[in-house]
């Protein structure tokens, strides 16, 4: 279906949050319109906002075209692929990129952003310093970029030739780890010394279009194809 008959997918967001980022990525990369509807804090665990997603957390989606409701950033996006990227721009279809690209997103979604959020957490909001929780997460924030810098040694993306979901599916997650880390020991975070691969490749991703525009959002007007 061209972009100019789709009804606009609404995209239950907040600001500068790295999954509903993610998925807005992903409905730019793909043309698909869109419409954000902005959730208070205060509301996320509310009986009106768990009709759309009982876990209380954003984003979640409702695509009007499919009469769809998701949350999960993850399921959103391989939904949003399945169903909308016709031309394959941002995927395979060939067996082993098709399962390289899931191995990725699964390590995003389980492997790499909760580790990254848990060090956010004991870093910038916990009610009480507790340095070994700190240390503990930013060892290993340290070791899942290692897998990522290691993996794109002589690569330009993670799966094939070209840049994918998975590759967009990291890049508002890494691009938090600079705030979060900020005011700690060089040693602990220096990614362009420490980290060139990935720097190399994070840095290219920040560069698009897309990406620029997801990490720009801050008022609900803004939230739109």
């Amino acid at each position: 279906m061209p972009s100019s008959n789709l009804k606009p997918v609404t995209v239950y967001w907040r600001p500068q949050v790295p999954n509903p980022s993610k998925v807005i990525i992903i409905l730019e990369e793909l043309g698909v319109p869109y419409q954000g509807v902005f959730v208070e804090h205060g509301d996320l665990k509310t009986p009106k906002f768990e009709v759309v997603n009982p876990n209380g957390r954003v984003p979640a989606i409702h695509d009007p075209n499919t009469d769809v409701t998701l949350w999960e950033s993850g399921a959103i996006v391989t939904y949003l692929i399945d169903q909308y990227d016709t031309e394959k721009s941002l995927t395979y279809d060939t067996l082993k990129e098709k399962y390289q690209l899931l191995q990725w997103q699964h390590f995003q979604s389980t492997g790499h952003g909760p580790y990254l959020g848990q060090a956010a957490w004991f870093l910038l909001f916990h009610h009480e310093p507790l340095e070994s929780a700190k240390v503990r997460y930013i060892k290993e924030t340290q070791r899942v970029i290692k897998v990522l810098d290691t993996w794109l040694e002589g690569k330009e993306f993670l799966v094939g030739d070209k840049c994918t979901y998975a590759d967009l599916s990291f890049v508002t997650w890494n691009a938090a780890i600079g705030f979060f880390m900020n005011g700690r020991p060089k040693q602990e975070w220096d990614p362009e010394n420490q980290f060139p691969n990935f720097s190399r490749w994070q840095n290219s991703m920040l560069a698009r279009p897309s990406v620029r525009k997801a990490t720009s959002l801050a008022k609900e007007e803004d939230v739109h194809s």
